[in-house]
């Protein structure tokens, strides 16, 4: 399964009024913003305002997919999907259409969003990621169809939000729809059983994609092969080789397994350019010292260097708390 749709609701014209017929709202279509297995996705008006509108053809999926959104409007403390308003039916041309409407989030796709702001946003987005995985998967769920095109960055600070929960699975069943370059299915790296590291292989994927905009095609044998010299062969991905071969060789049971292994990679990076900023410093300034040191006063200014350091803290964990 690919992100191509085969429903024949896939191309609704824009300007077409959709009416439901039990609730009796109206949404005028301004647009698609993408197909999938399930039904495809548009953006609309309606008296709420701009809204994601999914139009299907089978109620039981659609009806499945809503029971997804609900559920995930209840865990608590993280905002994991669209909001849901409302489910009804579309009569057009003697056939009936069962869609659901959500709120459309207006924000960046996760590449554009990394191209403009640098490559070091991929790390820190990851991480938000597999923290928004760790709580799905003790909701007893497994995103699936987890690629880019499901994924945007919205508000300040940078925030990524899912796009699309049709492919959401619960535990232990086939994963209903997914993409290729991103399913291990597709690789011959396991199965399509929905389990945690079924999500975590996407997500190396996702990695990967970055390093390789194009994408690339499976090989005929040996896609563990290929794959880490894939890593090898970018400047970018060699950073995270030994989390990424792990994610792709399904070696994490947990997505905050991989998360604090993540964390402490980049924790590791920034202390070495610090370190590497400091012994600079320290070079410079020691070329520079061609008279003796006068000693002055520390009444006042540690003081000062404590304040600073305590106000500093406290920015750094509401940063944390809100970026993480």
């Amino acid at each position: 399964m690919t992100g191509t749709s085969k429903n024949p609701v896939a191309d609704v014209p824009r300007g077409t009024t959709i009416r439901g017929k039990w609730n009796k709202q109206t949404y005028q279509i301004m647009k698609k913003l993408g197909s999938g297995a399930l039904g495809t996705v548009y953006l609309a008006d309606s008296v709420k305002g701009r809204v994601a509108l999914k139009v299907g053809t089978d109620s039981m999926s659609i009806t499945s997919e809503v029971n997804v959104l609900k559920q995930l409007s209840m865990v608590q403390g993280t905002v994991l999907g669209p909001f849901f308003y409302e489910i009804d039916d579309w009569e057009r041309n003697g056939k009936k259409f069962p869609f659901y409407v959500m709120e459309y989030i207006d924000g960046e796709p996760l590449f554009t969003f990394i191209n403009r702001r640098g490559k070091e946003w991929i790390g820190i987005l990851m991480l938000q990621l597999l923290r928004d995985l760790s709580v799905l998967h003790r909701e007893g769920w497994v995103f699936g169809d987890l690629k880019p095109d499901n994924l945007l960055v919205e508000g300040s600070p940078p925030t990524m939000r899912w796009l699309d929960v049709g492919g959401t699975t619960p535990m232990g069943r086939s994963v209903k729809e997914f993409t290729e370059f991103f399913d291990r299915g597709y690789w011959g790296l396991g199965n399509r059983v929905a389990e945690p590291s079924y999500d975590l292989f996407s997500v190396a994927m996702i990695v990967l994609n970055a390093g390789y905009p194009k994408r690339f095609d499976r090989p005929k044998k040996d896609s563990e092969h290929y794959l880490m010299n894939k890593i090898e062969g970018s400047q970018l991905l060699r950073e995270y080789k030994p989390i990424l071969r792990k994610a792709l060789l399904g070696k994490y049971n947990y997505a905050s397994e991989m998360r604090q292994e993540l964390f402490a990679l980049l924790q590791g990076e920034q202390i070495n350019v610090r370190k590497n900023k400091n012994v600079a410093g320290h070079s410079r300034v020691a070329a520079r010292q061609t008279r003796p040191t006068v000693k002055k006063k520390r009444s006042g200014w540690i003081e000062t260097v404590l304040l600073v350091a305590f106000l500093l803290f406290f920015y750094t964990l509401y940063l944390v708390g809100h970026i993480f």
